[in-house]
């Protein structure tokens, strides 16, 4: 990989943009009237970030763990307690096993879309507790994920308000070292966890350097899948992988 490129990405002042994020939250609450913000906490990395930038902007915010204990890792519940004991926001611990069970009794199996329904229960909860209590539904997704749409349309991908969603995975680890998360949450692999077994890299077929260098070359420098492949020095199909991502995912974007 080129790593003046990942430098470029990664060479950010991440003191201010977490004092943005904060500021972002604080004013969309006050805008919308809301009481506070409710998200998911996973145990992965995108969530723990969102965790410690609620703590310092001083928000209420009730953090939903809801692991479906079926296929969901002990130790990534175990790390989403842990961010909760770290932040001391109020939490809420829901298995949607049960949920998720019902549900297939009554459709054909497809173990994707089972997985993409784990999302969607979540997303149905989320929005039930903040309906309850006037909050905002604060989304996950960071750049990386966003753009390539990796990520359930109306599952993890719904919400009110989406504080990370401008930050690569490269700066979403950079600024969890700033904001004190803990080593072993930023180096995990990451995964959705819709599955069993279930990794990120692997579904993408590349690496997070791999694919913020190709979309930071596509969105900020402005050239093309040839260049792009010189500049990094990588497969030009892997860079042709991103930009069809990228263009098959855009009906993800929209609420059209």
């Amino acid at each position: 990989m080129n790593q003046e490129i990942i430098a470029e990405i990664t060479d950010q002042d991440y003191k201010a943009i977490a004092a943005d994020i904060s500021e972002s939250i604080s004013s969309h609450m006050e805008e919308s009237g809301s009481r506070g913000v409710i998200f998911g906490m996973s145990g992965g990395i995108d969530s723990a970030v969102l965790a410690y930038v609620c703590k310092s902007a001083g928000v209420k915010t009730l953090a939903l763990v809801m692991p479906d204990t079926s296929i969901t890792p002990r130790e990534e519940t175990h790390d989403a307690l842990q961010m909760i004991s770290l932040t001391g926001l109020e939490h809420k611990l829901i298995d949607i096993k049960p949920i998720v069970s019902e549900y297939t009794m009554y459709v054909e199996p497809d173990e994707k879309a089972r997985g993409n329904l784990r999302a969607r229960v979540r997303a149905n909860l989320l929005y039930y507790y903040a309906n309850i209590k006037g909050y905002l539904v604060l989304g996950s997704s960071d750049k990386s994920e966003y753009q390539i749409g990796y990520f359930t349309k109306f599952g993890d991908g719904a919400s009110d308000l989406a504080p990370i969603s401008s930050l690569y995975k490269l700066q979403i680890r950079e600024i969890a070292r700033h904001l004190g998360v803990p080593d072993r949450v930023i180096s995990k692999k990451s995964s959705p966890h819709l599955w069993e077994d279930h990794d990120a890299e692997g579904e993408i077929g590349m690496s997070y350097e791999e694919v913020d260098s190709i979309l930071y070359c596509k969105n900020e420098k402005k050239i093309k899948v040839e260049e792009t492949a010189q500049v990094l020095g990588i497969d030009a199909q892997k860079v042709s992988s991103v930009w069809k991502m990228c263009a098959d995912s855009a009906h993800k974007r929209t609420d059209k």
